[in-house]
């Protein structure tokens, strides 16, 4: 089965994301993974608080993913996995899909503003080139139904 790999962060702009992945994968029959990576630098710490803040980290990631899963269940009957992953967001993104052959597609969601897209759109553009499956960049500023509509 094809999935479509979203990757969930505390952005507005990953909402448009999951929604996008999950209304395709919907549509093609495919499935839905959910990546979420915790930084590195958040556990420079003495090693009984770095585990500590990790276990707090994934309980954080877990619940907000239940959000997405739920409404991905219940409105695109799509059933997500997720994975965590701890390092740097491009190396873990590349890692995950080069894991996973079951992954065809890359969805990030895009900044709006004038901040630009997010550094993680303008970091994996720049990789666009090398990736080993297509990269969609959905716009954070596209209205469900307009979603819906492009799906």
């Amino acid at each position: 089965m094809r999935k479509f790999l979203a990757v969930l962060d505390d952005t507005h702009e990953c909402l448009n994301a999951m929604r996008f992945a999950a209304m395709r994968a919907a549509h093609t029959g495919g499935g839905v993974e959910v990546l979420a990576i915790i930084p590195p630098d958040e556990f420079n710490h003495w090693m009984g608080v770095a585990d500590i803040m990790r276990a707090e980290a994934r309980e954080r990631i877990e619940a907000r993913y239940e959000v997405f899963a739920k409404w991905m269940r219940d409105k695109a009957k799509v059933e997500p996995n997720l994975v965590i992953r701890e390092g740097e967001a491009v190396n873990e993104i590349l890692a995950q899909v080069k894991a996973n052959p079951e992954i065809g597609v890359l969805v990030l969601g895009a900044g709006v503003g004038g901040k630009g897209p997010g550094p993680l759109v303008t970091q994996m553009t720049k990789s666009a080139g090398n990736l080993p499956v297509p990269l969609t960049i959905v716009p954070g500023d596209l209205t469900k139904e307009r979603l819906e509509a492009i799906t």
